[in-house]
């Protein structure tokens, strides 16, 4: 017996959809089993908040008069990446301050842009014909940009390891502090309100899927970087307008002596199309398994100390070569229900809908540590050499050339042309040694002697 994403939006349509959190869904499945919760149950809602550093925002700040093409520029003194075009840019969220340093960095700026504070914009650039500004100080709250769009390559992990430390001095970390001697161990992620622990094979989330985020609605746009199913430490890659999102569901941090990070709540629907899927959101934290390393060896290669169960690391304890270790929570279960029950509330009254994946997350990919190998020089860096025949004006590299055909327009001799797949020409026999066809050309296939 199964049941579609289309049956279920029709329910949502006649607001007589059966929605439960996902906290919810594991007491139900306990008490009658999957397939009654099935039959009983339409949809999960899910949720997690916590500190997801791989995040940040595509900001359109418009077009100055007379006009610039940003090579740098700093928001409220946080330098964003402009190596696109004239004026976008990537403010990232662990970005820190020039001047203020971890203390405020681009989750502050995010934080400040979302409650409608006015920030400060200071660009440079190297000037050309078409944008000739060489410098700009402007001010701006969010409504003054045309887009501003979150866009995170990793975030929501499916699970989380735990962080200790047997060295003998304090650890500064991603973690949080960690006490020397095994003096405490912290965790992340929401347990049994996981979204990806919920569909742990991807059956209902993929590319495409609209989701809970920062207090709007998103979608997943991909797998999330270092995505390692294999392992269930699963990520997304996720998009969103920042326009419409609120500092209850987003908060700029900063973790003493590591830097600056920005807690996101992001919540997924599951679809209840099988009793298997049933199954998978009936899991409770006594299910959930991850693993406790030891932050204090300086290795890539943490030995892992344990396995634990989250209903033991909300115990407030765990044991760690027999010493009892107070445990603390880096991420907000409060906030993680509350974005579950807020989910749930839009379902039920038909403000949310649900979609079908484009696309499945992979189960197939792994994560894998930088490689270490000997730099040597790189045949890019060398210097470029290429022969150019004897008595000749004009020489085209044919390897080089991406037949984009600015050099047509520009040829007032028409050494230029092209054939009926837009594959470009050369009649060498035309040119007449001007030299404007190489200045033109965008990627340097063009040599003039």
């Amino acid at each position: 017996m199964t049941r579609t994403i289309e049956e279920i939006n029709e329910k949502i349509k006649k607001e007589k959809v059966k929605v439960v959190t996902a906290d919810e869904m594991t007491k139900i499945v306990k008490e009658i089993g999957p397939k009654k919760a099935f039959e009983k149950v339409d949809v999960v809602t899910t949720g997690t908040f916590g500190a997801m550093c791989s995040s940040g925002v595509w900001i359109n700040f418009g077009h100055a008069d007379p006009p610039i093409k940003m090579s740098k520029v700093w928001i409220n003194g946080v330098e964003a990446y402009t190596g696109v075009a004239a004026v976008d840019a990537y403010l990232g969220a662990t970005q820190p301050s020039e001047s203020l340093g971890i203390k405020y960095g681009g989750a502050h700026v995010i934080e400040d842009l979302i409650n409608r504070k006015p920030v400060i914009v200071r660009a440079e650039a190297y000037g050309t014909d078409c944008y000739p500004r060489k410098y700009i100080e402007t001010q701006l709250t969010i409504d003054d940009l045309n887009q501003a769009i979150m866009c995170n390559p990793r975030n929501a992990y499916q699970k989380y390891n735990v962080a200790t430390n047997s060295s003998n001095r304090i650890l500064y970390t991603y973690m949080g502090k960690l006490l020397p001697n095994f003096g405490n161990a912290t965790y992340s992620g929401a347990g049994e309100l996981s979204p990806l622990m919920n569909d742990p094979f991807f059956e209902t989330i993929g590319i495409g899927t609209r989701i809970f985020i920062g207090g709007t609605q998103g979608y997943i746009i991909g797998n999330g970087t270092q995505h390692d199913p294999k392992n269930q430490f699963s990520t997304l890659m996720v998009i969103g307008n920042l326009k419409e999102m609120t500092s209850k569901f987003l908060k700029a941090a900063t973790f003493s002596g590591y830097g600056c990070t920005l807690y996101l709540g992001i919540g997924i629907p599951i679809p209840i199309l099988n009793e298997e899927i049933a199954h998978y959101t009936g899991l409770s934290d006594a299910d959930i398994i991850t693993n406790v390393l030891d932050y204090g060896i300086p290795s890539r290669s943490r030995p892992i100390l344990r396995k634990v169960s989250y209903a033991e690391l909300k115990s407030g304890y765990i044991e760690i070569n027999g010493k009892k270790v107070k445990t603390s929570p880096l991420s907000s279960f409060y906030k993680a229900k509350l974005i579950a029950q807020v989910l749930k509330e839009w379902i039920e009254n038909g403000k949310f809908f649900l979609t079908k994946p484009v696309q499945k997350l992979s189960l197939k990919e792994t994560f894998q540590s930088m490689a270490m190998n000997e730099p040597k020089e790189i045949e890019f860096f060398k210097e470029k050499k290429v022969e150019i025949p004897e008595e000749k004006y004009l020489f085209r590299n044919e390897n080089e050339c991406i037949h984009c055909g600015v050099c047509i327009s520009i040829c007032t001799e028409d050494v230029f042309y092209h054939d009926q797949k837009w594959n470009i020409h050369v009649n060498s026999q035309k040119c007449n040694g001007c030299g404007i066809c190489e200045d033109v050309c965008p990627v340097g296939a063009i040599y003039v002697q």
